[in-house]
């Protein structure tokens, strides 16, 4: 692990896995919320993947997540900023060329970010559908911000009665995050219409067959210039241990 400063001063953790150089850029990997680059890419085996293809391999921690930096104002969060750390970090590392992808929150931030930085040559997304398109970012129907940012705030989660919310809890009490952080980038969350039409890179929009945060994907494959998409087995937190998962961004990349 080795940290960066981004450009309003938070300090940012990310990780590398393989050896630089070769014909291909190096793949940058966003996870979701309330999660971590090593929960959500090296430990269902996303990352032995890519390496075990040859691929340089570097995944950051969010701001609020892993082993970044967790302010607690919502005013420092939001996928829009986490996308700008993204570029920062590009600039950190001397990129000026990489394979990007995201999942979920992570995928909110994949999209910003190839809508604005150049030096995207593929991109990917997972774990998110047509609520990208028709809301800027999560589909608030399917997870209410506010019921969210509530159970993750309250010290009683027995008073928690949507499940879906409930998931979230209890995944961050599982992984010790700190909860006043997702409370912050829940209350920040991108809802602001996407340059999608901007995005003009090869697009891969992948999605699980009963997520129900990542319903009609095929609506975010056809707003991409250049997007297709695929439905794999798994929900919002099993389809990236679904080893056609790996084998999909992989076969993409290269």
């Amino acid at each position: 692990m080795q940290t960066f400063p981004s450009y309003d001063g938070i300090t940012l953790a990310y990780h590398t896995w393989g050896e630089p150089g070769g014909d291909l850029p190096p793949v940058v990997l966003h996870h979701g919320f309330s999660t971590s680059a090593a929960a959500n890419w090296k430990a269902p085996g996303i990352v032995d993947a890519l390496v075990g293809a040859g691929r340089h391999v570097i995944a950051i921690d969010a701001r609020g997540h892993g082993s970044s930096e967790k302010p607690h104002d919502p005013a420092r969060y939001g996928e829009d900023k986490m996308a700008r750390d993204l570029g920062t970090l590009f600039d950190e590392l001397g990129l000026d060329r990489v394979d990007l992808v995201g999942y979920s929150m992570g995928g909110v931030v994949a999209l910003l970010t190839a809508a604005a930085d150049r030096r995207v040559r593929r991109l990917v997304t997972g774990g998110i559908g047509a609520g990208a398109v028709e809301q800027g970012g999560v589909d608030r129907a399917a997870l209410p911000g506010r019921a969210l940012v509530d159970g993750l705030l309250t010290d009683d989660p027995s008073t928690i009665t949507d499940e879906r919310v409930m998931g979230f809890r209890l995944f961050a009490d599982a992984s010790g995050a700190d909860r006043q952080a997702l409370a912050a980038q829940a209350q920040a969350g991108h809802r602001a219409p996407i340059a999608l039409d901007r995005i003009t890179v090869p697009a891969l929009v992948l999605a699980g067959t009963d997520d129900w945060l990542a319903t009609r994907p095929e609506v975010l494959a056809a707003a991409l210039p250049d997007g297709r998409w695929k439905v794999l087995a798994g929900d919002h937190l099993t389809v990236v241990r679904n080893p056609e998962f790996s084998t999909a961004i992989v076969t993409f990349l290269t």
